[in-house]
């Protein structure tokens, strides 16, 4: 498990359309990922994930901040940058990884709040959503 967290870690951090063809290297063959939007199971549906990602955003990037191991499994917290139509975002998010016993990841699971990330940011969406949340907090 060790050698593949490091590698996928820097694979992560690397990313880039052509090494999305790599995942096969951390990802089991029918590992299940699950995010705010997508929840497949399967090396390739995986790389279409990263794939669109490209597509669809300007210059993403991953930046790893920690990285907490248990047993057969770890957490890594993350920075996410990119850009829309020259529109910067920056969110924070983790990951909860399960490692298979060959050390591959049998299951990622994403953590991280699309309304605050990018809903927040929609004219009149955003105003609803602020309005929700002040009604919801206690303080």
């Amino acid at each position: 498990m060790e050698n593949t967290l490091q590698g996928l870690v820097e694979w992560y951090q690397t990313l880039s359309p052509d090494s999305v063809a790599r995942a096969g290297e951390f990802y089991a063959p029918q590992a299940h990922f699950k995010d705010p939007f997508n929840d497949v199971r399967g090396v390739p549906a995986i790389e279409r994930i990263f794939l669109h990602m490209f597509a669809q955003l300007e210059s993403p990037r991953f930046v790893v901040r920690d990285v907490c191991r248990g047993e057969g499994s770890a957490m890594l917290c993350w920075d996410f940058a990119f850009s829309v139509r020259g529109v910067a975002y920056r969110l924070q998010g983790s990951s909860r990884l399960e490692f298979d016993p060959n050390g591959q990841v049998s299951s990622h699971v994403d953590y991280w709040d699309p309304a605050e990330a990018l809903f927040m940011r929609v004219p009149l969406l955003g105003w609803v959503l602020r309005k929700l949340y002040k009604s919801l907090s206690a303080t």
